[in-house]
């Protein structure tokens, strides 16, 4: 029998829609700059040729409901809203093709981010990892199995405080969820239980404590949470 020196940190999961069982999250992949109007927004140009990342632990995650508590060492906490991929069994090969990388489902999240950190980091050349990757700063919903699934002319919209912030069809994505998962492949060994996060449309902006977010996607299971 094992015996750790403390107990171990509890397993990070998300509900699946329709299903008593629930996902293991193992890792959270991000997208950067994957809609070419956010970039734009943020005085950057997107990278046709291949896409880029960054990556949120697992203790980032914080499950649709539950309230959000105002992340310290900020002054300016911003909303990104995702589609959410999730893995399900993979080949383990070195470089599986993107077809024997099975997508279990599919679920909205917020990838928030301490904007003003983030910014002192790109200024310094320095990683996003402060702005990003912290304490309930990846919100998700429920995963609705792929089976279930169709988003070929699904939108994906923000409202905070019942106000439309961020709209658009999927389809402006510029890298699609084959090309993430087929590039991701080449940098790591994509295996059950991983999350990828696939990039947030313009409109991007700050919350405060009080403010409630609701997401959403065409024919998936919405996220909500309040600041608080």
């Amino acid at each position: 029998m094992t015996s750790y020196c403390f107990p171990a940190t509890d397993q990070a999961t998300l509900p699946i829609a329709g299903s008593p069982d629930l996902f293991p999250v193992r890792r959270i992949f991000c997208v950067g700059r994957n809609y070419e109007a956010h970039a734009a927004e943020m005085g950057n140009t997107v990278d046709r040729a291949a896409p880029f990342y960054f990556t949120k632990s697992a203790h980032a995650l914080l499950q649709s409901g539950q309230d959000m508590p105002y992340p310290q060492g900020t002054r300016d906490l911003h909303h990104e809203i995702e589609l959410v991929v999730a893995i399900g069994k993979s080949v383990g090969l070195e470089n599986p093709p993107p077809e024997e990388v099975e997508i279990f489902g599919y679920a909205v999240g917020l990838d928030m981010t301490r904007r003003d950190l983030q910014a002192a980091a790109k200024d310094g050349r320095k990683p996003w990892d402060t702005g990003k990757d912290f304490e309930n700063s990846a919100i998700i919903g429920p995963i609705t199995p792929a089976v279930d699934t169709l988003l070929d002319a699904a939108s994906i919209r923000l409202d905070v405080n019942g106000e439309t912030r961020q709209s658009a069809p999927l389809t402006d994505m510029v890298h699609s969820v084959p090309e993430i998962i087929a590039h991701l492949s080449t940098l790591y060994r994509l295996r059950s239980g991983d999350l990828i996060m696939t990039g947030t449309p313009a409109g991007v902006g700050a919350v405060v404590a009080g403010d409630t977010l609701i997401g959403s996607i065409d024919g998936l299971e919405g996220v909500r949470t309040k600041v608080v």
